[in-house]
């Protein structure tokens, strides 16, 4: 039996780029012999992923799911090069899974998943990476939901949303209005009061060229300003007309509910 160590088997896929399988398949078939060992993987084409390493990985999958308690949600986002590794069975099992194991043990379990990924790299011959990983954890009293849109076998657009004072259908009508509405913030607070301040100069400009009398300036510029923070990069999600019912805005809908927090995911993005 070849003798190498654990230490041995990750110099020689941090040295190759290859699988831990591989890694150690090759290290058994030439008696622990490193070098021997990675020539083994080079001449069966399993020993790339490092010089993919840099290549753009602008495809992938999202998925999002719930824990067996309803109490947590996750989304995870799992990059690659093309939309035919992304909807690979191999590929939407994999993320798929990291989405669960995230939702029912916490947002480090998608790290220690890397020899998975790794892995797929050598499979599928892609740059994989983990892209975002999302976790909610409700708040007593509070809901969570999720949405998938899936394209191609694949999730493409991922929502999480927490909410205060609802139930689980307006929660699931919040997440499916974030994700075609795709805001970038939550309410007006969030977004950095230097955007703002050179949004309403930029108003202001603009309402003097138009020629507007002087005493009119602040009600058109405040009316500018709520349309800015409506499409304003994704927009403010608490000012969009809500998608149920575009004659009302999400906060109006909402009535006394409101919303804690959501997280987006979109590939391409």
């Amino acid at each position: 039996m070849a003798d190498f160590t654990a230490q041995d088997v990750k110099a020689l896929r941090d040295a190759t780029g290859a699988g831990m399988m591989d890694a150690k398949r090759a290290l058994t078939e030439n008696d622990g012999d490193f070098d021997a060992a990675a020539k083994w993987l080079r001449e069966r084409g399993l020993g790339k992923a490092a010089e993919r390493s840099g290549n753009a990985n602008a495809e992938g999958a999202v998925a999002v799911a719930l824990s067996p308690d309803g109490r947590a949600a996750a989304l995870v986002e799992l990059k690659s090069e093309t939309d035919f590794g992304a909807k690979s069975p191999q590929f939407v099992a994999l993320v798929n899974r990291l989405a669960e194991q995230v939702a029912a043990e916490g947002e480090a379990v998608a790290a220690a998943q890397a020899d998975a990924i790794d892995d797929l790299k050598v499979t599928l011959k892609e740059n994989i990476e983990l892209g975002r990983v999302v976790r909610f954890a409700a708040a007593d009293g509070n809901v969570l939901d999720t949405y998938l849109h899936v394209q191609n076998d694949r999730g493409v657009n991922g929502v999480l949303v927490e909410l205060a004072g609802a139930d689980a259908e307006l929660a699931h009508d919040v997440a499916v209005h974030v994700a075609f509405g795709r805001p970038n913030y939550l309410d007006r607070d969030e977004v950095p009061a230097a955007e703002v301040e050179a949004e309403r100069a930029t108003a202001e400009n603009q309402t003097r060229l138009e020629g507007k009398p002087e005493a009119a300036l602040p009600k058109i510029v405040e009316g500018k300003l709520t349309g800015w923070f409506k499409r304003v990069p994704g927009g403010v999600l608490l000012e969009q007309p809500f998608a149920k019912d575009d004659k009302q805005s999400v906060k109006q809908y909402l009535g006394k509910a409101s919303v804690v927090r959501f997280a987006q995911a979109v590939i391409g993005e």
